[in-house]
């Protein structure tokens, strides 16, 4: 029994100096308990960057990037498309700037134009794979 009020004792005494010291340092700092706004754009070091960052809530600007023959597409689901409407996704994401290819995904998704299975995928690569480079780069 003793020991046991010997181990809440030092606990208590050890919460209570970590508290203190707590408090001393946000007085000493108060500098430090700001909100930092994001960054608009997804640093490459997450995990959930890909799948985050093409996230239509994430842009309310819809933009065209010489894609408008897409909104013929509007409403439809992905299984729907023929093999040469799938190579139309197909030859519009090819032909974008890497950098381009996430704020594209973004304008689809706020247009209401569901991407084809596979081209979402080569999609979700290639923005991973841009990600993983410009990470490369700056380290």
């Amino acid at each position: 029994m003793t020991v046991a009020l010997i181990l809440l004792s030092l606990l208590v005494g050890v919460g209570l100096a970590l508290w203190i010291h707590d408090r001393y340092s946000r007085v000493k700092n108060p500098g430090e308990d700001k909100i930092v706004e994001p960054v608009d754009e997804c640093c490459g070091m997450h995990i959930t960057c890909e799948r985050d960052s093409l996230l239509a809530s994430v842009s309310p600007t819809i933009e065209y990037y010489d894609d408008e023959e897409l909104d013929t597409f509007r409403d439809r689901t992905p299984a729907s498309y023929t093999d040469d409407e799938i190579e139309q996704f197909r030859d519009v994401l090819l032909t974008m700037r890497p950098e381009d290819i996430a704020r594209w995904a973004r304008s689809l998704q706020l247009r209401q134009i569901a991407l084809p299975q596979p081209v979402r995928d080569e999609l979700i690569m290639i923005v991973a794979e841009a990600r993983r480079s410009h990470s490369d780069h700056n380290a």
